[in-house]
């Protein structure tokens, strides 16, 4: 009999939640979208994001229910993406984790430069 907590199973539903949500494009994304924003705009304002990228990121978003897609008339047609309540209550989580790394980030780049050197010694 297995006495894993169901929360570790590999079967766990809320593996796949985490996997779509907790990824740094979606993260930032979700940062982003703090105001409503045309694709342009978001891919602009995301160093580095490729278009595929951005868009598969926006779609998996879209999908759980964390962004919505709103087609724009007028002469020139546009996309315009906003964040639904549910996106919405992820943005004080977020926001403590993307300030944490913000705070930390000189520190663990340390370590990993400490790490670095002591596994290069180790090899030579």
């Amino acid at each position: 009999m297995d006495k894993t907590d169901p929360i570790y199973r590999a079967d766990c539903p809320s593996r796949i939640v985490l996997d779509q949500i907790a990824d740094k494009w979606s993260m930032m994304v979700l940062e982003v979208l703090r105001e409503p924003q045309r694709f342009n705009a978001i891919k602009r304002r995301l160093d580095g994001v490729t278009q595929r990228v951005l868009t598969q990121t926006l779609r998996k978003l879209e999908r759980n229910g964390m962004v919505k897609r709103k087609v724009l008339d007028g002469r020139v047609l546009g996309v315009e993406y906003s964040l639904t309540p549910l996106g919405e209550s992820l943005q004080g989580p977020f926001s403590i984790l993307f300030n944490w790394t913000l705070g930390n980030m000189d520190a663990i780049q340390d370590c990993q430069r400490r790490y670095d050197e002591q596994s290069q010694q180790l090899q030579n």
